[in-house]
């Protein structure tokens, strides 16, 4: 099921290659978003951020590593979600996910101007993929 395997992939990315029967593929992405979790300080940030702590949230992500997070995230969503149906149309599909990729990190990259950062630059990116899900959801 397409949907489930896409809510994987929200949770955790990776799981839902796993849960697509994409093993190798599955475990490399868990590995490369803990590995870049872990240098971007992302779920430091994001713990403090939905704490109250935004300014100290915003000093304490690394930057160089969390920008790549958001496309990374979407990609590994989208490839879950597509992979999960044969003959899914590959053009179409993407540009919810793209799209959310983008907004996530203008999201980013403005961070500091925003009053829930890690929040709203998650907003950014899932609300775009699950339209997209939902449009799409027979193709």
């Amino acid at each position: 099921m397409r949907a489930v395997s896409a809510l994987f992939s929200i949770l955790m990315p990776g799981f839902g290659q796993i849960y697509n029967g994409q093993i190798k593929k599955g475990i490399f992405l868990l590995i490369v978003e803990h590995f870049d979790n872990m240098l971007g300080k992302i779920n430091r940030s994001i713990q403090l951020d939905f704490n109250g702590f935004h300014q100290e949230a915003l000093a304490t992500v690394i930057y160089d590593a969390m920008l790549f997070y958001p496309g990374f995230y979407v990609y590994t969503v989208w490839d879950a979600w597509f992979y999960a149906k044969e003959g899914a149309d590959k053009g179409k599909t993407a540009i919810p996910f793209i799209i959310g990729g983008f907004l996530g990190e203008f999201g980013a990259i403005f961070a500091s101007k925003l009053p829930f950062p890690t929040l709203i630059c998650g907003l950014l990116m899932i609300i775009p993929m699950l339209i997209g899900m939902v449009i799409f959801r027979k193709q």
